[in-house]
């Protein structure tokens, strides 16, 4: 055992790049495969790993999640994804107007993440691939919240691809396509109008006692 240990330790000490460097260099590529192959939601923390050669578990010490794990793919920052997980953890009634500005302020904020987005998006409206991964990751952020509130999975999944809907429409109208009056218009103002109808999206009603 003494002697397997002694032959395999020198050749990772003479590498011409550090291992974890270099480990999780090959974790974003079989990641960025993987999510091009499977889609946000097809593809698995498990499939990522057996395709870099590492165990799932060594994935999540470099990524806490896939949702990290994707933005890193994306050159998304981690900062900018818990902005919007972060809509759901304000009180209920408010979830809407919450959820639009965080959208809009990751979409239209920062200049690196809001190019890094802005890019994504504009993949996905030529592309079917990069549409399908950039909708399946705003949706699955948005299903989650709804669940939340006690919907059962095929309607939070209902109400969440709507909800998406809404929101990519909006920042294809603001960023993309530019129309006029949407484009000029202040984001709160945004956020004032479309919340409401996002708030009735996010938050199923109560079902009486």
């Amino acid at each position: 055992m003494a002697e397997r240990l002694d032959t395999r330790e020198p050749p990772a000490r003479r590498g011409r790049r550090p291992g974890r460097n270099a480990t999780r260099q090959a974790v974003l590529d079989a990641a960025r495969r993987q999510f091009a192959a499977a889609g946000f939601k097809g593809a698995t923390i498990r499939a990522i790993a057996a395709d870099a050669g590492v165990d799932a578990a060594l994935v999540m010490q470099f990524f806490r999640s896939k949702d990290e794990l994707f933005g890193a793919v994306m050159s998304i920052s981690p900062e900018a994804l818990s902005r919007i997980a972060g809509a759901f953890s304000g009180p209920p009634e408010s979830v809407g107007e919450q959820a639009v500005r965080a959208y809009l302020a990751v979409w239209e904020g920062d200049q690196p993440d809001a190019d890094a987005l802005r890019a994504m998006l504009r993949g996905a409206v030529s592309n079917e691939q990069a549409g399908a991964q950039l909708r399946e990751f705003i949706e699955s952020r948005l299903s989650e919240g709804v669940r939340r509130f006690g919907s059962d999975p095929h309607d939070a999944e209902l109400r969440a691809a709507l909800a998406s809907a809404m929101l990519i429409g909006i920042t294809v109208g603001r960023q993309i396509v530019r129309v006029s009056v949407l484009a000029e218009e202040d984001r709160e103002a945004i956020v004032r109008r479309v919340g409401p109808a996002l708030q009735a999206l996010l938050v199923p009603p109560r079902s009486p006692t």
